[in-house]
């Protein structure tokens, strides 16, 4: 028997990253999380995806994974970036974006066919004279943006910015 997809809520999630991300912690909330469970019922890893953290992502058609977690078990994180991809494309998203810290190779993002788009540099953090904030680990990091999407992602882009409206969202307007 093989390791199943199975979607888990996001105090499930959250217990597991917890106990199993190496340097982050759970994040604030989710659209939705799914795991990998081992045959025995066990969860092996869990994704949680929500929207994405930068504003100039966050276009509606983007989805984020924010957290991805394992107990190591092989083959784990390129199988669950696949189940989320294929996941978010269910639910009408046209891109999903990831961040990893800038020493970790992404061998299983590109296992799973996303592609590295962005290196970008540590940033001070978000703390401010005028905003103190704490920092949550992430802070002062070079990362890379990885990213996969639909072939036609930047036409629909382009139409949902420019107010255009598909046959879909016509019919959807009139009923």
């Amino acid at each position: 028997m093989r390791p199943r997809i199975r979607p888990i809520n996001y105090r499930q999630a959250c217990a597991f990253i917890r106990t199993h991300h190496r340097h982050l912690g759970p994040p604030q909330g989710h659209k939705y999380s799914i795991g990998l469970a081992a045959p025995t019922g066990e969860l092996v890893g869990v994704a949680m995806v929500g929207r994405p953290i930068a504003r100039h992502h966050d276009d509606g058609l983007t989805a984020e994974v924010t957290r991805l977690a394992t107990d190591g078990s092989r083959d784990t994180c390129s199988t669950l970036l696949a189940a989320a991809w294929r996941v978010a494309r269910s639910m009408g998203y046209q891109r999903m974006i990831t961040y990893t810290r800038h020493d970790e190779p992404g061998t299983s993002l590109r296992a799973a066919g996303w592609r590295a788009v962005a290196d970008i540099p540590a940033s001070s953090g978000w703390d401010r004279p005028a905003r103190p904030r704490t920092s949550h680990g992430a802070d002062q990091v070079a990362r890379t943006r990885w990213q996969v999407t639909t072939p036609d992602w930047q036409a629909r882009l382009t139409d949902s910015r420019n107010g255009d409206q598909t046959a879909a969202d016509a019919r959807r307007r009139r009923s």
